[in-house]
């Protein structure tokens, strides 16, 4: 499906990142990131690494773990329009995690250098990509904290 985009491609529109920017916001953006493509079982990220990119999932699922003493945790399934990598757009912190593709993927990838020069071509569309990940950040803070506070709760005897 996504083997290229050309800049008057309009399938980016379909993940809520991209759907309100206009024909020439998207076309810049399409001229600033590339398409990368992994195969099955590659590691796309490895926890611990430095990292300088999102993300996005145009094709392919990906699972997200987390090292553990004995193995690894398994944090999530990506599946398509998902992102993943966003907190190194604005911290140079080592990854979190690995993130492994379950299937051959196709993503977009976003780097710091993308927003940096969308933002001075294109501040509009700069504005509602980031906006879009602070909302889907805020959505995973609130599910997370859920998930602490029903821990907090169990183990007080406070179900």
């Amino acid at each position: 499906m996504f083997l290229a985009l050309q800049p008057d491609d309009n399938r980016l529109k379909q993940f809520a990142m991209f759907s309100g920017l206009g024909p020439d916001e998207l076309s810049t953006l399409i001229k600033l990131t590339d398409i990368v493509s992994f195969s099955k079982g590659s590691r796309i990220i490895h926890s611990g690494e430095e990292g300088h990119c999102l993300y996005l999932l145009l094709e392919g699922n990906a699972v997200v773990c987390a090292p553990a003493p004995d193995s690894e945790v398994e944090l999530a399934r990506l599946g398509l329009g998902d992102f993943f990598g966003e907190i190194s757009l604005v911290d140079d912190g080592p990854r979190s995690a690995d993130v492994t593709a379950l299937e051959d993927c196709k993503l977009l990838r976003i780097t710091r250098i993308t927003i940096g020069v969308l933002s001075g071509l294109q501040p509009s569309a700069a504005v509602q990509i980031l906006s879009a990940i602070g909302s889907e950040l805020v959505k995973r803070l609130r599910g997370t904290n859920k998930k602490y506070l029903d821990l907090l709760h169990r183990c007080s005897g406070r179900e």
